[in-house]
């Protein structure tokens, strides 16, 4: 069992390894790309540089929440992962923003990119990094259960897209269409922009109190297995898929005693973290299955 500051440091491992390399990818295609003036190289490789700098901020974003619960922050620190993801997010739409506007320019003042073996060489060999960066940064996700990973992985996924984009417009212009490199270059501000959209709709779930989990019905399931309970209603849940916050309304005995019930209510507590790791904290609030009410005054 991997302990709370082993698993950030496990995390933070994999991220440094994905800057370096996606820090030498974005240097070969800027590079390449101003050299050869092929603007959607040049995009691609800005593209590439916002992976490393969102690698960054993952970085300073890990090491904000792995920082234990105190007396400021009872619930814990791991919102500032979604905190530092929408940072993440308005950066690659100031990187879309300038992409697109550099399209532009190209379309209005077209300039014809010089395109030669080392074009293709550059853009194959960073697009083989990408695959491996991607699958190692997704895999390393799973096993660690970071969602910051695996949605990190899903940018560079982008990346590969993007790169496969930029190879059809070298072709294009190998073949006398010059036009389609400044289009592509739009298609892949487009691309980041949406990219980017895609962050700010899930993270801004979270900060909002989103349901977390969609179908409750196993946690309800496993809750009416347990000895005295009579039933189970208003399950709610929040937060992030790795730290869920739940509260649930039991139906136990009338007669049962305050001792009783208080084993009960832990005995609730620890199956739910137990059998659900994601869940971090539970509340529950247990009623009588038949309410008597009290005789009037």
């Amino acid at each position: 069992m991997v302990d709370h500051g082993q698993h950030y440091r496990l995390v933070q491992r994999v991220l440094w390894i994905v800057l370096i390399l996606n820090g030498l990818v974005a240097s070969a295609k800027i590079v390449y790309g101003l050299i050869s003036q092929s603007s959607s190289m040049t995009a691609d490789g800005f593209h590439s540089l916002a992976d490393g700098i969102s690698n960054l901020i993952g970085l300073v974003g890990i090491y904000f929440c792995s920082q234990p619960r105190d007396e400021d922050h009872p619930y814990g620190h791991k919102k500032y992962e979604t905190l530092f993801a929408l940072g993440i997010a308005a950066m690659l739409l100031f990187v879309a923003f300038n992409l697109g506007r550099q399209g532009i320019h190209r379309l209005i003042h077209p300039v014809i990119p010089s395109v030669d073996p080392v074009s293709f060489t550059v853009m194959i060999a960073t697009l083989i990094v990408n695959v491996i960066v991607m699958t190692y940064e997704y895999r390393r996700g799973i096993a660690l259960h970071s969602d910051i990973l695996v949605a990190d992985s899903m940018h560079t996924r982008a990346d590969i897209f993007t790169s496969l984009s930029v190879i059809v417009a070298l072709i294009a212009v190998k073949l006398g269409f010059p036009i389609l490199d400044p289009l592509i270059t739009l298609v892949i501000s487009g691309f980041i922009a949406w990219s980017a959209w895609i962050i700010i709709k899930q993270e801004s779930g979270i900060l909002c109190d989103a349901v977390a989990i969609a179908d409750p019905r196993k946690i309800i399931e496993m809750v009416l297995r347990i000895d005295g309970v009579r039933g189970c209603h208003k399950l709610r849940t929040r937060g992030r898929l790795d730290d869920i916050h739940l509260d649930l309304h039991v139906q136990v005995d009338g007669d049962m005693t305050l001792n009783q019930s208080h084993t009960l209510s832990h005995r609730i507590q620890a199956d739910i973290i137990t059998t659900f790791p994601e869940v971090s904290d539970v509340l529950v609030h247990l009623e009588p299955n038949k309410f008597i009410p009290p005789p009037p005054v």
